[in-house]
């Protein structure tokens, strides 16, 4: 069973990337940001610290999302201030995320973060003919 966020579930982070539209933005859950502050809070985290999003390649079984946090901040790194953490985000991820919704889930299959990406096809070069 799929469940649908509403727009009331979400917080929207423009990327600020020229051209983007709405949609492309990042989207967050209430649920994500919740459990984001619940971690912080009780393992401690320095205030100072940032919720970490980025992305690899993950060969055939597409991109593997990333998610931590962390006190540094690089030259290649957007900071997007939130009410409750800020973010951050290296730019060659902040292409792939465009359009992603984080969400925590919590089901009869475990608890965990989600990233949903509406663009995400699954294709394979490697012959593995899974299709």
């Amino acid at each position: 069973m799929t469940e649908y966020l509403s727009d009331v579930d979400l917080q929207k982070i423009s990327t600020g990337i020229k051209g983007a539209e709405d949609k492309d933005s990042i989207f967050i859950s209430k649920n994500a940001i919740d459990q984001v502050v619940k971690i912080k809070t009780e393992n401690n985290v320095p205030e100072e610290y940032l919720l970490r999003l980025g992305t690899r390649s993950g060969g055939c079984s597409g991109m593997n999302y990333i998610i931590g946090f962390d006190s540094e901040v690089n030259d290649f790194d957007k900071v997007i201030p939130m009410q409750n953490f800020n973010l951050v985000v290296d730019n060659k991820s902040l292409f792939y995320l465009m359009g992603v919704t984080l969400d925590f889930v919590d089901d009869v299959h475990g608890s965990g973060f989600v990233f949903n990406n509406p663009n995400n096809i699954k294709t394979c070069g490697c012959g593995g003919g899974g299709h």
